[in-house]
């Protein structure tokens, strides 16, 4: 069996940009700001992690919990705005064809998760979908993508995932997976060079790339 592991935000929907106007409203409420760089090196990364890091910084009274349900609702009252990454669907319905076993495993809220896969249809050609709040490590460590390919059933060696971000990258190959940059320009200047293979588009992979990189 193979199995293709998709990161959601910035691989399946463009969500960064959101996420990034929201993150910076909110913080600039709570009496914190950050430069569009800075912001960049949490792609990728828990919602916990990064508000802890941001509540310890700016002295914020309120809890981690309260922010990230404050910027949840937020999020979620935006969905109607977010749309698929191009050419997204068109390699889905190819690789789902193909009978790759198909797994999202996203830093996101299951809440959200629960909400992208519905909007979108997803749940018939996703067999697993995990998320943020159901590991103890956040990426980039690894622990995600193996629960993921655990419960998919495959080994990680015959599995690739596609990640928009460093960290997710560093997740991937920490696991001992296959990886594929999706460099999108919505997630920021992120370092995709430890991946296998970068592309800018989906329409640049077909089914033979796929094979050669699981070798």
């Amino acid at each position: 069996m193979k199995a293709i592991i998709f990161d959601m935000d910035g691989v399946i929907i463009n969500s960064e940009p959101i996420h990034f106007e929201l993150e910076r409203e909110l913080l600039e409420e709570l009496g914190g700001k950050i430069t569009p760089e800075e912001h960049n090196t949490f792609v990728g990364t828990t919602d916990y992690h990064m508000w802890d890091t941001f509540k310890k910084r700016f002295n914020i009274e309120l809890s981690i919990e309260e922010i990230i349900q404050m910027k949840r609702e937020r999020f979620n009252e935006n969905i109607h705005r977010i749309n698929l990454v191009d050419n997204f669907w068109d390699f889905l319905m190819k690789v789902y064809k193909a009978d790759y076993l198909l797994g999202l495993a996203s830093s996101n809220n299951k809440e959200t998760v629960n909400l992208i896969i519905e909007r979108f249809n997803l749940d018939k050609y996703l067999k697993v979908a995990m998320s943020g709040e159901e590991v103890k490590k956040g990426k980039p460590d690894p622990e995600i993508f193996l629960t993921t390919a655990n419960k998919l059933n495959v080994p990680p060696s015959k599995c690739i995932v596609i990640e928009d971000a460093a960290n997710g990258v560093l997740a991937a190959k920490s696991a001992g997976m296959k990886c594929i940059g999706l460099q999108n320009p919505g997630s920021g200047n992120q370092d995709l060079s430890k991946a296998d293979l970068v592309i800018n588009n989906f329409n640049e992979l077909d089914l033979d790339s796929l094979e050669k990189l699981l070798g």
